[in-house]
């Protein structure tokens, strides 16, 4: 039996058809933008004792990990060097994906020719998805099966538009995206994810769709969860297409949730705590475009909900589906843009994938709010229940975007002046005026 929280003290409700269950007793830290990331990363994976796993979606060749540390290749490089069990799950897209292979490194004759002229001693397996969707899970495990064993987790890409410092001044094409550091009982269920995609990966079998020592050999499953490291409560919660994996034998430690059935419980996950929101909702995402999703925040206004979105602005492209939301004061759909070298503004692609809601939920991780992520990708992401680390994330973000200490205001009076600090913006944007505060700008005309 798992330590479980007391239910009826959580006011958001959390999903019972998940492979996880909820746990207790986790530390989780937010790590905002790509640079201070990766910093931790690199600084985790240089302190690894026993392991480093790590599941990929896209790789480019340009990208280097901050302060001169090299190519992400060069990282894990060294760590297996030094004796470290290096183990990373790729992506292959199919014939339906393949113009996504640009950016991925997904073993080409060069990607293998790479991994010769560095005599690279990681161990390597590819995978693909479904036909048509992505295996777009991004996570980090330290040390895993250990007392001591860590997870990163979230959206960010291993790109060099993305290894970017809080603020985004500077150049054109920057990411704004979110990691967050996960210690504590939940670890062992991003564990369990990760021994299930390698002892499944579909390419594991062919000439090359392994690398390395040891690449040839399944992994145990985790048979222990880690002991209590703090006070928040945490489920690991994913997409998973349905007859994507069909011999995965080890039910996670706690949980009778039958997972060879498939698993949304992503999407599940999102509309329950929107539905439960009862005075704020803020969602930061690359799309929000499925009809339920969209169904249930209007829901959440018409009860007076205060709710932000934020996703990109390229191109001041308005959603349409979100476009009839704005028929109500308390909703703000804003987006983010760097001061540039020369004085203007440059709009930032929001890659991020969270919502916090009622300043005591939040879920970060790899899932879009659209179809492909939840309903088909392959995605991963933790939900959360503790007012102290959510706040936490939300104070950041907001200092961030709005360049203001929002610590002090409720939730709810928070995403008012966000609303506020936008909409000032957008007036300044509209007259050419630059001199903003902070990043945020309403994307509706005024």
């Amino acid at each position: 039996m798992i330590d479980e929280p007391n239910i009826g003290t959580l006011s958001i409700p959390y999903t019972v058809r998940a492979s996880y269950p909820v746990r207790p007793g986790n530390v989780l830290r937010p790590l905002i933008d790509g640079e201070p990331a990766f910093r931790r990363v690199c600084e985790a994976i240089e302190q690894a004792k026993h392991s480093v796993w790590v599941t990929v979606t896209f790789m480019w060749a340009s990208c280097n990990m901050p302060d001169g540390r090299g190519t992400p290749l060069d990282v894990l490089n060294r760590a297996a060097e030094r004796g470290i069990d290096v183990r990373i799950i790729f992506w292959r897209p199919d014939s339906r994906t393949e113009h996504l292979k640009t950016n991925a490194f997904w073993g080409a004759s060069e990607h293998f020719d790479r991994l010769r002229e560095r005599n690279s001693s990681v161990s390597i397996r590819w995978d693909q998805a479904e036909p048509g969707f992505c295996q777009h899970q991004k996570s980090w495990l330290i040390d895993a099966g250990t007392e001591t064993e860590t997870a990163f987790l979230g959206g960010i890409n291993l790109n060099p538009n993305s290894v970017v410092a809080p603020g985004h001044r500077g150049g054109t094409g920057q990411n704004h995206d979110v990691y967050i550091e996960l210690t504590g009982p939940s670890v062992v269920d991003v564990h369990h994810n990760f021994v299930q995609r390698w002892n499944e990966a579909s390419e594991r079998n062919l000439p090359d769709g392994r690398w390395g020592a040891g690449s040839e050999y399944d992994l145990p499953f985790p048979n222990k969860v880690p002991q209590h490291r703090g006070e928040t409560v945490v489920q690991i919660q994913r997409t998973i297409h349905n007859g994507q994996y069909r011999n995965w034998h080890a039910t996670p430690l706690g949980s009778d949730y039958p997972i060879e059935a498939g698993e949304r419980s992503n999407f599940e996950q999102y509309c329950a705590a929107i539905r439960a929101a009862r005075s704020s909702i803020y969602i930061e995402n690359q799309s929000v475009s499925v009809q339920e999703i969209i169904d249930c925040l209007h829901q959440a206004l018409l009860r007076g909900v205060e709710i932000v979105v934020v996703v990109p602005a390229e191109d001041e492209k308005i959603p349409e589906y979100l476009a009839h939301l704005a028929a109500f004061d308390h909703f703000t759909l804003a987006g983010i843009a760097g001061l540039g070298d020369d004085g203007k503004r440059n709009p930032v692609w929001v890659h991020s994938k969270l919502m916090v809601v009622d300043g005591e939920w939040g879920t970060v991780g790899s899932c879009n709010l659209h179809q492909y992520s939840l309903f088909g990708n392959c995605e991963m992401n933790a939900a959360f229940w503790d007012s102290k680390a959510t706040r936490n994330l939300l104070d950041q973000l907001l200092y961030e975007h709005l360049d203001q200490d929002v610590s002090g205001l409720d939730d709810r009076s928070a995403l008012q002046l966000f609303g506020e600090i936008a909409r000032r913006n957008r007036r300044l944007f509209d007259r050419g005026d630059s001199s903003w505060q902070g990043l945020a700008f309403h994307l509706f005309p005024l």
